[in-house]
């Protein structure tokens, strides 16, 4: 199995606080143990820790601190729940 990028990581991240945004709050250390799972030796913790930190710069994602810190998506600005 080929290695896989750090942009790839993030990608399949994104990926997956997107898919269960609004089911599920994801942890940093939840995402990285979810994409060791999926692709064993290919990729450690410090491939997932560079491709945490591309999402937050990129702001494709956003750390939350309610009842502890967690990965998601930014929130719409000005926007209200209706």
């Amino acid at each position: 199995m080929s290695e896989l990028t750090t942009d790839q990581i993030a990608d399949e991240m994104f990926n997956l606080v997107k898919e269960y945004a609004g089911k599920k709050r994801f942890k940093a250390s939840d995402l990285t143990k979810e994409i060791i799972a999926k692709h064993g030796d290919s990729v450690n913790k410090k491939d997932c820790k560079a491709a945490l930190r591309v999402l937050m710069d990129s702001g494709r994602c956003v750390y939350g601190y309610a009842g502890g810190s967690f990965i998601s998506l930014p929130g719409e600005e000005g926007a209200a729940k209706q």
